[in-house]
């Protein structure tokens, strides 16, 4: 490899030089740069055993004997670049990359070597770094993934691939890049200086081959030898066009069905072949001819893409055995391009073969309607059902009645011949249809059985009298006058009418004669009451019975006596009812009755609420009563202070401690006069236990007596008593000369206290 050296020498230039008077009066003089150079160059990725001489600098003032010294500063002084700062010799120490770093920018300075003193200005100088073809090119953005239509025409565009190369490309053609194809061939080229690929054969199907793995290469130095090259995978997909037609895998299809299977049941699928994907591969399905395209249909299987066969009626195997359908599928979308290589469908034949099945009896009739008369006796025939086996075998039928269909068993059937007959009489008034079924079961095989509808209508016989189409009374003025209609009869019969027939009135024999009323027959099924005379009185006679004979006509004929009630009412002038009771029928002005009644018996109910309720309260503040042992209690009032004494006068009463007997208080007859100072009673004093003992017994016989005691304590002493101090509070803490011996006279209630001091003062002595 050859490596140049240049050198750069830095020329004496001719010096101008300006006088300028400094401070002292002396002359200055400025001298122009001796020595200039322009840049350097070094060869990248250089690998050899010295350091690479980049180049020398030197300066007109270096006179050779070493008193000048050269500094080297900048980019990569020092650890890249190093100076020879005798001779000015640039060396570079380590190997550069120009694709790291194309250039670098250094500052060169000659110095005094005694005194470091600048002998020239710095200047600055660039040394580049010259390109070698050290890069490969590389793809940036790969591997690469394509689609192209099948059946594509020779060169169409695939994909562009772009490759770079880190090589400088303004210096030779380490970076001229061409483009080949590795792997793909012959299906695909590209383009050696665009890199854009395309198709290179045609016909290419993608139901044959669908993807393609191509193998693109970059190679530099414009595909020259000894050039770096670079790959990129590229994966090509076909994708789908129409263009293949629908295809059924067999041309006759063999199918059955049984003659049991009803309306809309499955009886078979099949499915044409397409390769193609998507809409391309769609294919519909239509019956286009057969004698059974009247009994069957067909459907398409929205998931599977199956043509469904279904049974559209129901076949007979007796009636026929075999059917004949031709199926046609065709895509529903073609591509014109293709079009020519059509059609785009295809045909079968499918034959359907219908089973025998043991089926149940067949009626002749789908439903039958018989008539018999009413009150007809019981064995009456109806009419009769008839039902046959159908099946090659035609076992005998027998018939029954489901009696869910006939609850109350009007009818039974001969299980032989299917006779139906009544076993009770029939009312057409109460039921004028009876709809039953009828049930037919072969004899043998599997017992499978049919039922049928049987309407039997009831006819009518005339058995019903006729009656008033109405029950309402006439109401009729008292001053109504002679010869006006007062009522327009008219009648029903709960028979049906014949044609013609019609109800004819009379009165009742017994009233024929009378003086109050007569009745004319309109001859149109409806009759007129008149008034004979006048002079009606409520108060005389307010209602009046006219017994009328209706009859109907009929065969037989039926008759019946009705009663119309006839009730005079007073009328006002204008004949407007006012009244039809014996009493005034407008009460005199004010409240009615009605109200009056109701008012009284709210003042009633309230009145008996305040009695209730007084009672109640009175209840309450009765003394309390003790009706049972269990509800015995005890209350204990405790007070916090001491009896003060006579000086005390919100000391305790002790009137509290009176027992009410007999509704009056009894006090007691006795008092004890205390010692003052020693609070002894006297000798002649009565025992308090037993005064306390009588009090009890009389409160516990005093059934008015409340059923506890009270017992006060008082938490203070008292001052100022005469009769002295009855507590302890003061003397368990002071000497105390109190003789408590007559506490003993004072009986077993008070034993406790007597030996609880009289202990105390034992032991203190």
């Amino acid at each position: 490899m050859y490596i140049g050296v240049f050198v750069f020498v830095g020329h004496l230039s001719l010096h101008r030089h300006k006088q300028k008077v400094g401070k002292e009066g002396q002359v200055l003089h400025r001298s122009k740069r001796g020595w200039v150079w322009n840049q350097f160059f070094v060869i990248e990725e250089y690998t050899g055993p010295d350091p690479v001489l980049v180049g020398r600098l030197h300066s007109d003032v270096d006179s050779g004997d070493g008193n000048i010294k050269y500094i080297l500063s900048g980019e990569g002084a020092g650890t890249i670049f190093v100076i020879d700062d005798k001779t000015g010799n640039i060396h570079a120490t380590k190997t550069l990359d120009r694709e790291e770093q194309a250039q670098y920018t250094l500052t060169a300075q000659a110095v005094a070597r005694d005194t470091n003193k600048p002998l020239e200005p710095p200047s600055e100088f660039i040394v580049k770094v010259q390109d070698i073809n050290d890069n490969p090119p590389e793809f940036p953005h790969g591997p690469y993934y394509a689609r192209v239509p099948e059946m594509s025409n020779v060169g169409t565009s695939v994909l562009q691939v772009t490759a770079t190369d880190a090589d400088d490309p303004t210096y030779g053609n380490s970076a001229r890049l061409v483009y080949s194809i590795l792997q793909g061939q012959p299906y695909f080229s590209v383009e050696p200086q665009t890199g854009i690929i395309r198709t290179a054969l045609p016909n290419m199907d993608r139901e044959a081959r669908q993807e393609y793995d191509v193998v693109i290469q970059a190679k530099d130095m414009g595909g020259h030898m000894g050039g770096l090259s670079g790959t990129t995978e590229v994966k090509i997909t076909l994708t789908d066009v129409n263009d293949n037609p629908p295809k059924f895998p067999q041309s006759v299809y063999s199918m059955s069905v049984s003659e049991d299977k009803v309306a809309g049941e499955e009886v078979g699928r099949l499915k044409a072949k397409d390769p193609d994907l998507g809409d391309n591969g769609l294919v519909n399905y239509r019956l286009i001819d057969g004698d059974g395209i009247n009994m069957f249909e067909l459907t398409t299987d929205s998931e599977t893409r199956e043509a469904v066969i279904k049974l559209k009626k129901m076949v007979d195997f007796e009636t026929k055995r075999s059917y004949t359908l031709k199926v046609e599928g065709s895509n529903p979308h073609i591509d014109p391009q293709f079009l020519a290589w059509g059609p785009y469908k295809d045909e079968a034949t499918i034959k359907i073969s219908v089973e025998d099945a043991d089926e149940p009896p067949v009626f002749i009739a789908s439903s039958y309607t018989f008539e018999v008369e009413e009150n007809a006796p019981p064995g009456t025939p109806v009419g009769r059902v008839h039902a046959k086996d159908t099946d090659v075998a035609n076992n005998p039928v027998r018939y029954m009645i489901p009696r869910y269909t006939d609850v109350e068993q009007f009818f039974s059937i001969n299980a032989e011949d299917g006779m139906i007959t009544t076993t009770k009489p029939l009312d057409r008034e109460t039921q004028p249809w009876h709809n039953i079924s009828v049930s037919a079961t072969e004899i043998g095989g599997h017992h499978q059985d049919t039922k049928v509808r049987v309407n039997i209508k009831v006819k009518d016989v005339n058995d019903n009298p006729p009656e008033f189409a109405t029950n309402n009374e006439v109401l009729m003025c008292e001053t109504v006058a002679p010869g006006k209609v007062i009522e327009t009869l008219s009648a029903v019969d709960k028979d049906e009418m014949a044609y013609r027939q019609h109800f004819t009135f009379n009165l009742a024999p017994e009233v024929a004669h009378n003086h109050n009323f007569s009745l004319k027959d309109n001859r149109d099924s409806t009759a007129s009451i008149y008034v004979l005379r006048k002079g009606f009185s409520r108060l005389t006679q307010d209602v009046y019975y006219l017994p009328i004979e209706i009859n109907d006509n009929g065969i037989p004929a039926m008759s019946s006596t009705n009663t119309l009630t006839i009730r005079v009412c007073s009328c006002d002038s204008k004949d407007t009812i006012l009244s039809c009771n014996v009493e005034p029928y407008v009460l005199p002005a004010g409240l009615s009755t009605g109200a009056l009644i109701a008012i009284l018996a709210c003042i009633v109910i309230l009145l008996a609420i305040v009695v209730l309720f007084v009672a109640l309260r009175r209840q309450k503040k009765e003394p309390l009563i003790v009706f049972e042992e269990e509800d015995i209690r005890e209350n204990i009032i405790t007070y916090d202070d001491e009896g003060g004494g006579e000086e005390d006068t919100e000391a305790f009463d002790i009137a509290t401690l009176q027992v009410r007997v007999r509704g009056r208080d009894i006090k007691p007859e006795l008092q004890y006069p205390i010692r003052p100072g020693i609070g002894r009673p006297a000798a002649n004093s009565v025992d308090v236990d037993d005064f306390i003992k009588t009090r009890i017994a009389e409160a516990d016989s005093d059934p008015t007596a409340p059923p506890y005691d009270s017992i006060q304590i008082y938490g203070y002493e008292g001052r100022g008593s005469l009769a002295g101090s009855l507590s302890s509070l003061e003397s368990v803490t002071t000497e105390s000369d109190l003789d408590y011996d007559y506490l003993q006279s004072w009986g077993p209630r008070f034993k406790k206290l007597a030996d609880l001091y009289g202990t105390k003062d034992f032991h203190a002595n």
